[in-house]
């Protein structure tokens, strides 16, 4: 028996665009029927088994709702490089993030970063997100769109690590910039 994914889980398609609203009424639908509290007449056994449907409903929804973690679950499904094993981005990206932690630095050690100014860095870092969100959604599109056995479908999953990567980057000095 294979195991299920959590695009199983939730009855959705195994692909990285998925339509939210779908995954919402989807979970909503299975979370009524596996809840616990509808089993609590039920054996042990079903209590228990509920308790665990219910767990892994959860950790789906939590997976596939959020476009950074969709890509990364799916990345590993699709046998896609991990971090450790490809940790490269571009080399125009790092010069890039290069240039905005120096930013970022100067603006916490002058000790009078406005908060507009540091509003401003924010939002730049929230646009580049959704900027890298994109770009893993055309490179999913870009292998889902390739016949199974093409070549070019192992480099599509490159780049969906090195937009990954890329995300991961900008995270953490949004954490950096938020940090008292």
């Amino acid at each position: 028996m294979t195991a299920r994914t959590h695009f199983d889980v939730l009855g959705l398609p195994r692909r990285y665009h998925l339509d939210s609203s779908e995954v919402e009424r989807n979970y909503l639908a299975r979370s009524r029927e596996l809840h616990p509290d509808y089993h609590q007449l039920s054996s042990t056994a079903e209590q228990r088994a509920s308790l665990e449907m219910t767990a892994a409903l959860n950790e789906a929804n939590a997976t596939l709702r959020d476009p950074f973690r969709r890509a990364e679950y799916l990345l590993h499904l699709e046998g896609g490089p991990s971090a450790s094993e490809r940790k490269e981005m571009a080399p125009a990206f790092l010069e890039e993030m290069l240039d905005l932690r120096m930013e970022i630095e100067e603006l916490r050690e002058g000790g009078s970063a406005s908060a507009e100014a540091l509003t401003a860095m924010e939002q730049q870092l929230l646009a580049r997100r959704a900027s890298i969100a994109r770009e893993i959604e055309q490179s999913f599109a870009a292998y889902e769109a390739l016949p199974g056995d093409a070549p070019a479908r192992s480099t599509q999953l490159v780049l969906v690590r090195q937009w990954l990567n890329a995300a991961r980057y900008i995270q953490g000095l949004l954490r950096d910039l938020r940090a008292e």
